[in-house]
């Protein structure tokens, strides 16, 4: 067990969208936009209605206002991107069939959609035409005064400079958050990568060692067996030993390479599995769970399954203990495992080793730390606390 000395303690380094609330890849806030002004539209009609006709046609263009907005994307790979341009021209219409101008925001969020799924070059083109097809408008079609059309424009371009700005820092902050969970699972592969080579190399070290051993003793038996018979089987008996520890050896191996999900386990469920995993190695486990347990996230419980592995290995490799005993703790906002044993304890002229020192930069990832001492009745304790909440820690 091998760590970097504080004192005695030690502290390693290291489906189809059909609903607006079931689509995370619309804002809320422009969700939220929307539908006030879609009631601030549909209430300054109200006020001033334009006769049945028109508050049938006026009416229809709301409902279909509403339904496009309901069945619009927001992510570029959807195939219903049509939805787009239908959801500009029904917003624009409102304005012939019985707005007085507030919908104009509307418009304006269908111009931002057009930006999220199309770029932003097209939604500012798109904006441009609108901008001028409404400055033709306003004298033509309701005979107003060119200032007053200017007046509408200006307005317009001041609403559509804030609206498309929100729109390109969200698309901004949802490229950031695509490279940082690129590069999270480039270093969730790096570390396995890493995992894989430490253990390749101690497997190299202890199994690699023991044949080498018996290889040499059986070739001294095959040497000895006229000249000497007795050693033979001294040799045959090394041999025979060495190959017991070799198997152990094996199936130790065996055991770390199994998955967190041991026979479809979590928590602390597989905990207890790892733990009772190590029956008939000649140590006793033993492992409790303290608290109200509540749901962890998975890397929060892989890492805890690796201090588990970690410590009841170490246990039995190099503490020469006889009994080792878990306990899982949940507590307010954080949960914390600790292994102790009572073997012969951390050598402190040890350096940093690998297994523990990877550990704890995974443990500080999330928030939390892991650290050992040797407790005065002898024996180690590895400590690993983290938060109960790991997106809580990260955000």
């Amino acid at each position: 067990m091998t760590g970097e000395s504080l004192g005695t303690r030690t502290v390693w380094p290291g489906g189809t969208r059909a609903g607006e609330a079931r689509d995370p890849a619309r804002p809320f806030l422009f969700s939220v936009v929307f539908w006030v002004v879609f009631a601030t539209t549909t209430a300054v009609y109200l006020l001033s209605p334009g006769g049945p006709a028109r508050d049938v046609l006026f009416g229809a263009n709301l409902v279909l206002v509403a339904g496009l907005w309901l069945a619009l994307p927001w992510d570029p790979s959807e195939g219903r991107r049509v939805v787009a341009p239908a959801f500009l021209l029904a917003t624009l219409t409102l304005g012939i069939t019985g707005s007085a101008g507030t919908h104009m925001l509307m418009t304006l969020i269908a111009i931002t959609n057009l930006a999220f799924l199309y770029g932003m070059r097209t939604a500012v083109t798109i904006l441009v035409a609108v901008s001028a097809g409404l400055f033709a408008a306003v004298p033509l079609l309701f005979g107003k005064p060119v200032t007053d059309a200017a007046l509408q424009v200006a307005v317009f371009a001041i609403f559509a400079a804030f609206v498309l700005g929100m729109a390109s820092a969200v698309m901004e902050a949802r490229l950031r958050r695509e490279e940082a969970q690129g590069l999270l699972e480039r270093i969730r592969e790096l570390a396995v990568a890493e995992e894989r080579a430490r253990m390749a190399a101690e497997m190299h070290d202890s199994i690699g060692h023991h044949l080498t051993v018996i290889k040499m003793g059986l070739e001294n038996a095959e040497r000895f067996r006229d000249r000497r018979p007795d050693a033979v089987w001294d040799e045959i008996r090394q041999a025979k030993q060495l190959t017991v520890e070799a198997l152990a050896d094996a199936r130790r191996w065996v055991r770390a390479l199994r998955p967190l999900a041991l026979d479809g386990r979590v928590g602390s469920t597989a905990l207890a599995r790892l733990a009772a995993s190590f029956d008939g190695t000649g140590i006793t486990v033993t492992f409790e769970v303290r608290g109200e347990e509540r749901p962890l996230e998975s890397d929060t419980e892989l890492v805890l399954y690796r201090v588990l592995q970690e410590g009841l290995t170490n246990a039995l490799r190099h503490a020469r203990a006889e009994n080792v005993r878990g306990e899982l703790t949940f507590g307010d906002g954080r949960v914390t495992l600790v292994i102790t044993d009572d073997g012969r304890g951390r050598d402190p002229r040890s350096s940093g080793g690998f297994g523990l020192t990877s550990l704890a930069e995974r443990t500080r990832a999330l928030g939390g730390v892991l650290t050992g001492h040797g407790p005065a009745g002898g024996g180690f304790e590895l400590r690993a606390e983290l938060p109960s909440a790991a997106s809580d820690a990260r955000s």
